[in-house]
């Protein structure tokens, strides 16, 4: 059963830092490009980043880059976000999934969605 759990969310004051998990099971991990998404309340999800199967490339949202990191550790299966330099407007639930080689959405799991893990900053 293909499952990813993510971690790691909690309040933090705008300038913060926080590390989001992603545990993947169910898959062969380190062979799918891994992305994390976000999203605000009232707003549709949205990418924040990816990285390549083996870690060697990264991509992200203009609104992330320079503060947050993506990772991953392909021995044990997890994917990491870290955050730094915080904003209100971070403010959202984050997701990790899969993505395929043209970098399009690829559910694996059914749901697609995991329960996300809650990111508040506080102004």
């Amino acid at each position: 059963q293909v499952q990813l759990v993510e971690s790691g969310g909690g309040l933090v004051q705008t300038g913060g830092t926080l590390r989001l998990s992603c545990a993947a099971s169910g898959f062969t991990f380190s062979t799918y490009t891994m992305a994390w998404f976000r999203q605000a309340p009232g707003k549709e999800r949205e990418f924040v980043a990816r990285m390549s199967q083996s870690g060697s490339s990264t991509y992200y949202a203009d609104s992330v880059k320079g503060r947050f990191n993506i990772s991953r550790d392909n021995a044990k299966n997890t994917l990491f976000l870290n955050m730094a330099s915080l904003r209100p407007e971070d403010t959202a639930v984050y997701y990790c999934n899969t993505l395929r080689p043209n970098t399009q959405l690829m559910c694996i799991m059914t749901p697609c969605w995991g329960q996300g893990t809650q990111v508040t900053v506080s102004s």
